[in-house]
């Protein structure tokens, strides 16, 4: 995994106008829960168009640590061979999730209402993240925790003999905490409720539908969701199309509108309503955005995006669209380095505690290549138009999307922009540079000197 290899610098640089069609890797949510869903299933799920990234491939190895029989086959599709809910085995090792958040706080919900102890583990960046916010309701649960200081990695789970079923308020906007309490719930006899105040992506719900559970979704007096899960069902196997990831479109939607001339199609692109917020703010900023073929697969809406260069202008980005578009972030912060006027960002805290704290990451990075920005605790304003943008060197922090970020910078700047590392771009898109030159971007690679 990229933590554990020499950083390797990266430079992208202007090149032509991008020009063509792709289609981006499978999206990382239904990925990462197809492994799951599969492992806790009885049969064959089969699953085509995975995303092939560190992070799903370490949820995929914790799944095999507690018996399910995962195989890669030559058509690039993966068959899962569940164990069955409630018939995990104990992991004989640490189960490492390198730089994965969700994988690890998904998994740590799963395992947490099994009787099984388990150990995780991760890189440096993982491990300064917060997970006390999936071991609080964990622990109402009945799992015994042991962690590090702040409920950070390493640490150590046994799930209770027989888990409780609880009612969940989710503090803060958080998909991953939403589907570890009703993961989690999946083993506990009697019914799971978690109260969701500000909608986040659902993919949980839906797959877990489709799989057989008994879920409901519904909203109270105060328009919150509550979502009611019946514990022990039996989960059954599904055949699993994976549509594009919507946050790792982001990267070439972004540089085709900033870079001149540029015309592009992405293919394939899930457009889930709580993950379409990027869109929404880049058409409502003047980006010439059309979306084509939309249709419908395995319960989700997908469809092409067809996108050319415009002239961007600042706008306010509501901050109750940030649990939509939450990993996006540090590309709407690109997109408005090259809009006229101050792009406003509120509602952003939650960047803080990401695989870096990307406000900051994202801040210095604009810094660092002549852009005005004002960070705030949990704001973010971008200042577009700058005379001269590019020609700096931008620390990633371990963090894939602040890469890829500025690398689109980088394509759009006359100077050109470096990245410390290259490398923890396989954490989500390994295919990111190769897919990019296709279109016709410029990267070159520097050898580190520590290597």
């Amino acid at each position: 995994m990229s933590h554990n290899t020499a950083p390797t610098p990266l430079t992208a640089s202007k090149g032509s106008p991008l020009t063509g069609t792709i289609r981006v890797p499978g999206d990382k949510s239904i990925s990462h829960r197809s492994m799951m869903f599969g492992a806790l299933a009885v049969g064959r799920t089969t699953v085509k168009g995975l995303l092939e990234s560190e992070d799903v491939l370490a949820t995929a190895d914790a799944m095999r640590a507690v018996g399910a029989t995962i195989e890669r086959h030559a058509d690039g599709s993966y068959t899962v061979d569940g164990v069955g809910l409630g018939s995990l085995l104990e992991p004989e090792g640490v189960i490492d999730f390198g730089n994965a958040g969700t994988g690890v706080r998904l998994t740590m919900g799963i395992f947490g209402s099994h009787n099984i102890a388990a150990t995780f583990v991760g890189d440096a960046s993982l491990s300064k993240r917060p997970m006390g916010r999936v071991l609080d309701p964990l622990r109402e649960m009945g799992t015994n925790v042991i962690a590090r200081d702040g409920d950070r990695l390493p640490a150590s789970i046994r799930g209770a003999e027989t888990a409780l079923p609880i009612t969940y308020r989710v503090p803060m906007p958080s998909a991953q905490v939403k589907s570890a309490v009703l993961l989690a719930g999946l083993n506990a006899p009697g019914e799971t409720t978690v109260i969701e105040p500000i909608p986040t992506r659902d993919h949980t719900e839906k797959m877990l539908k489709g799989f057989g559970a008994e879920i409901s979704v519904t909203l109270n007096e105060n328009g919150e969701r509550v979502i009611k899960l019946t514990g022990q069902p039996e989960l059954k196997p599904q055949d699993i199309d994976v549509p594009g990831d919507p946050s790792s479109a982001g990267f070439p939607l972004v540089a085709a509108l900033i870079i001149p001339g540029s015309d592009i199609t992405i293919e394939n692109v899930l457009l889930n309503e709580h993950r379409t917020g990027l869109i929404t703010t880049l058409i409502e900023m003047g980006g010439d955005i059309e979306i084509v073929n939309r249709r419908e697969t395995g319960g989700e809406e997908v469809g092409d995006l067809r996108v050319k260069a415009s002239q961007l202008k600042g706008i306010t980005v509501p901050a109750d669209r940030a649990p939509s578009m939450i990993d996006e972030y540090p590309v709407l912060a690109i997109a408005a380095a090259f809009a006229s006027g101050d792009t406003f960002m509120p509602g952003l805290d939650e960047l803080r505690v990401k695989e870096s704290d990307r406000l900051a990451a994202v801040a210095r990075g604009l810094e660092a290549n002549g852009i005005a920005c004002v960070e705030t605790e949990d704001t973010l304003t971008v200042t577009g138009g700058a005379a001269s943008i590019g020609g700096g060197t931008v620390t990633t922090h371990l963090d894939h999307r602040i890469a890829m970020a500025f690398l689109v910078l980088g394509m759009a700047s006359d100077t050109g922009v470096t990245v410390d590392d290259g490398a923890v771009i396989a954490t989500s898109f390994p295919t990111f540079t190769s897919l990019f030159e296709t279109l016709g971007a410029k990267f070159s690679e520097t050898a580190s000197e520590a290597a």
